[in-house]
């Protein structure tokens, strides 16, 4: 659309800009403000006067300058070469922007999110004279090694198939025509507009991730919606980075939400370097990140995570798999709050909109496993894990209580832990999920038969110590009976030997259910085998000193392709405490 001017500027408050004479607009259409042309979107109208939230720096942009309408919402552009890309929170790609204005975003730069010029081998997989509706997949891209990119019906768009091409084309070539309507491989859709799924559906398969504190107790589904609030320095982002690297998900979308540079620029450097553990190919291959530091334009982190969850909804319309992981919301709802502030509106609790709720409600719905439109019927899933940075760690405030109403896992981080080098630092008698129903059939298929029942043992046993402690610290260890001082032991060696987990150790860093299940099974096995010897009559001293005990701490460092061990000592434990003399 041509730029006309239609606005002038009446006053600029940082990232917000008050224009008068914007009597056409419309909420949320975007803008370009000034004859730098920074993009900016209207959030709020009364008569002829329109308030702009700014994504870029406005110093020195004053009174009197020009506001161009341009027409639209804010959208993103959807196609091949999408993957491997790094954008800022309104999808400029920054390598880009960095070719054009050097290591400093350069003001009213204007870069395409996506190359339009490039070519992609377009085969078509439907045929002249077909009926097609909103989400059918036309024909594929391979876009990179590891992902297939699947050209589907635009939503609103269905007919008959009346011309449909194979070859190499742009994304801004015509592909087919569906009735009298021309498509192509792009597709543009509002970031604040959910994209339409035929049905919502009830998510049941394990989104694995490695951790065994999380898979092992605190379960996320392949759809589900999790937080992970935690104060500074407490391990959030390793999380999240291990999630990203290990879920068994087919796509990654990243976003760093007002997170320091210094964090963000590790991430930029690890994650191309990364390799697929599944296929031996880089990771970017199947990735998107989005990076927004705390130094940018305050009012892009609100956008960016919009883009992202766009973004991850086009994939998940593919039958994808998609994980999304946002780090972190509390500074999206930072940017909301000084937005807010400078609107001038009524302030909710601790300055925060009365709308924050509402807002996160309406950005983690946008997870599910859902069927996807078309007449194929496929099925695609959209897993959002958000990070919560509460201040001093007082999971009390706003953010993470209006995260925890509307999130079905709760993955408390704990300084304390952090302190004690226990990582991941997930405090275990805090922290919940409402899916392990959902997940169980899964587990034991994929795990072992009787997972859910060791599963609630080893949490009973981590409670039990948590009693026992206070009797400790009162009157000391020898206070407790043998079975009493076996449940303590027990509860030691499922916190270090078993959800304690290095990140950065080659073999550590990953467990796949059917290890975690035999290391659970064996620490248990030594419970159960030691309960029935002190019952015997042995002494908790000798069932403690067996030399096969000591094995059960280097089980986390056997490989994948070596599980027997396990099994051989679970065997071990049997017979060694079994034969105890005594």
């Amino acid at each position: 659309m041509e730029k006309q001017h239609h606005g002038t500027i009446t006053k600029v408050s940082g990232p917000l800009v008050i224009a008068k004479g914007m009597k056409n607009a419309q909420m949320y259409e975007v803008v370009q403000v000034s004859k730098e042309r920074l993009t900016g979107e209207i959030i709020k109208l009364e008569n002829d006067t329109a308030s702009i939230q700014v994504y870029e720096e406005t110093s020195g942009i004053g009174p009197g300058e020009p506001v161009y309408q341009m027409g639209k919402p804010l959208t993103v552009e959807l196609g091949p070469g999408l993957l491997t890309s790094i954008y800022d929170g309104i999808q400029r790609p920054l390598n880009d922007i960095y070719e054009k204005t050097g290591h400093f975003i350069g003001r009213g730069v204007q870069v395409a999110a996506i190359d339009h010029n490039k070519k992609w081998a377009f085969s078509a997989t439907a045929k002249n004279g077909d009926e097609v509706s909103e989400g059918d997949v036309l024909g594929t891209v391979q876009e990179t090694e590891l992902i297939t990119h699947k050209v589907m019906v635009p939503p609103g768009v269905s007919g008959t198939v009346s011309e449909i091409k194979e070859g190499n084309f742009t994304i801004d070539d015509t592909v087919a025509k569906v009735g009298k309507k021309s498509v192509s491989m792009l597709q543009v859709w509002p970031i604040r507009k959910p994209r339409p799924s035929a049905e919502k559906l009830l998510p049941k398969t394990l989104m694995t991730t490695g951790q065994r504190v999380l898979d092992a107790f605190f379960p996320i589904v392949q759809g589900g919606a999790g937080c992970v609030p935690g104060p500074f320095g407490a391990g959030k982002t390793v999380v999240q980075h291990q999630i990203a690297k290990w879920a068994n998900a087919d796509i990654i979308i990243y976003i760093g939400c007002g997170e320091r540079g210094n964090e963000m620029t590790e991430v930029l450097q690890e994650f191309p370097e990364l390799i697929d553990p599944k296929s031996g190919k880089p990771l970017m291959e199947r990735t998107v990140l989005i990076a927004n530091t705390s130094n940018m334009p305050v009012a892009a982190r609100e956008a960016s995570v919009y883009t992202g969850i766009t973004i991850a909804e086009y994939f998940r319309d593919m039958g994808y798999n998609v994980t999304l992981t946002a780090d972190s919301t509390s500074r999206w709802a930072e940017a909301m709050r000084e937005m807010s502030g400078r609107l001038e509106e009524m302030p909710g609790e601790e300055g925060y909109p009365a709308y924050l709720g509402s807002r996160m409600a309406a950005f983690y719905e946008r997870a599910g496993f859902v069927k996807c439109l078309g007449s194929e019927g496929i099925t695609g899933s959209l897993s959002v894990i958000g990070a919560v940075s509460p201040p001093g760690g007082d999971l009390s405030e706003p953010v993470t209580q209006n995260t925890l109403r509307v999130t079905k896992v709760f993955w408390g981080l704990d300084a304390q832990l952090a302190y004690k080098r226990h990582f991941p630092s997930i405090d275990w008698l805090t922290s919940y999920s409402l899916y392990l129903d959902n997940v169980n059939d899964y587990m034991r298929q994929n795990a072992g038969h009787d997972w859910p029942e060791m599963r609630t043992r080893a949490m009973d046993i981590l409670q039990q110590e948590s009693k026992l402690e206070e009797i400790v610290r009162l009157v000391g260890i020898d206070a407790l009976s043998p079975k009493e001082q076996l449940v303590l032991e027990t509860a030691k060696m499922i916190r270090e030997d078993f959800l304690q987990q290095n990140a950065f150790d080659e073999i550590d860093t990953y467990t796949s259910t059917k290890k975690m299940y035999l290391m659970m099974k064996a620490i248990l096995t030594f419970y159960h085998e030691g309960g029935a010897a002190i019952e015997n009559g042995k002494e908790l001293k000798t069932i403690t000193s067996i030399p096969a005990k000591d094995e059960i701490s280097k089980a986390k460092m056997v490989k994948e392709d070596n599980l027997k061990s396990i099994e051989d000592l679970i065997d071990r434990l049997k017979k060694d405490i079994q034969t105890i003399e005594s």
